[in-house]
């Protein structure tokens, strides 16, 4: 019964005894990647290295180890029934032969190394840039992800191009029998392509990183947008509007439009608050009472001074301008509301009137 041909594996018979032996191997494999699991978890959380992603990369990494060395254990397991076929005959076997193409069971099983092994060093990459920059006293992470996904586009460059080569597929015949392919691409496709290209270009110059606070201009709304960068693709990045939404933003818009970089430059940003008292107010007080309103705000820099100016007779009353300089931060809309607010309750102590609209209504009589 458990040798009894079910099918055939290449040059080996497959029977059921081969299938309880291979369900045991990749059961134990199952189970000792759990353990490896928790005792590289308990290491990393002891070492104080903390990965993005659903796993750590060491767990990523000692994860595929152990199914590759259950692949290796189960391929030798169907000698059980099958002990006059030898590894060259399974290494050599054609799965697909044709007058163009010839795929054999070696070129396949490189093919599944190769990309273990691209998938094995962008891991550990990632594990060798986490120690390297976080040991360091102006440790950015944004730097950190740079490197990262430029060494995993060239991995991958390099893992097509071997692959290929492992088919004996020429490139330069690969790419020029599809030129007039990719000539098509390219024209339907040009903004996906302008979106990679800007988002290479985001990538090596820098100027856009993790975390920075950006204002751009949605032209849907008619209003600027100000957002946290979350993440930075190829094609497209993510970021975080005050509100909570995550967005995806083309690259393309991020290099060719107006957008303002909050974390670039100075901390510190000249802030202006119009405030517009009644006709016939005393100035100096209303001067007093925004300079104080200001001061008192934690964020607002003491170093630099705050001014009060006249801007305009305006229609409804003394239009003013309160100007102070305060960190240009994610909350720095609060700090102008919690301003606002101090403003009120000083008017209202010393009796200043914030003018509102009035409409004067003349009667005529024939009379």
């Amino acid at each position: 019964m458990f040798s009894y041909t079910l099918f055939e594996f290449g040059p080996y018979k497959v029977c059921l005894g081969n299938l309880l032996v291979l369900a045991i191997i990749f059961f134990v494999a199952f189970v000792l990647r759990r353990l490896i699991h928790r005792a590289m978890k308990r290491y990393l959380i002891g070492a104080n290295i903390r990965l993005e992603g659903r796993k750590a990369t060491w767990l990523n990494m000692m994860s595929q180890s152990v199914y590759l060395l259950a692949a290796y254990i189960a391929l030798a397991s169907l000698n059980y029934n099958n002990p006059t076929v030898t590894f060259t005959q399974f290494w050599d076997y054609d799965i697909i032969t044709s007058s163009k193409i010839k795929v054999s069971v070696s070129q396949i099983i490189s093919i599944i190394v190769l990309i273990f092994v691209a998938r094995f060093l962008i891991n550990f990459l990632k594990l060798y840039y986490n120690k390297k920059f976080r040991g360091k006293p102006e440790y950015n992470p944004s730097t950190e992800y740079v490197y990262v996904q430029i060494s995993k586009y060239v991995i991958y460059i390099i893992t097509f191009y071997l692959c290929l080569q492992e088919l004996d597929i020429n490139p330069s015949v690969f790419l020029g029998g599809s030129a007039a392919l990719l000539v098509g691409l390219g024209l339907g496709l040009q903004d996906v392509f302008k979106d990679w290209f800007s988002g290479l270009i985001l990538l090596f110059e820098g100027s856009l990183k993790i975390g920075d606070i950006i204002e751009l201009q949605d032209s849907k709304f008619k209003e600027s947008i100000v957002a946290k960068v979350l993440k930075i693709n190829v094609r497209t990045t993510q970021i975080e509007t005050r509100d909570g939404n995550v967005l995806l933003i083309p690259n393309a818009k991020l290099t060719q439009e107006y957008v303002e970089n909050w974390s670039h430059g100075t901390d510190l940003t000249r802030f202006l608050i119009p405030v517009t008292v009644d006709y016939g107010s005393d100035t100096e007080l209303v001067v007093s009472l925004l300079k104080q309103a200001a001061m008192s705000h934690p964020k607002v820099n003491k170093n630099q001074p705050v001014d009060v100016r006249l801007k305009n007779f305006g229609d409804k009353g003394l239009d003013l301008e309160l100007i102070f300089w305060a960190d240009q931060g994610w909350e720095a809309s609060n700090y102008k509301s919690e301003i606002r607010f101090e403003i009120d309750r000083l008017f209202r102590e010393y009796h200043i009137v914030l003018p509102f609209p009035k409409q004067s209504i003349v009667v005529r009589t024939d009379d």
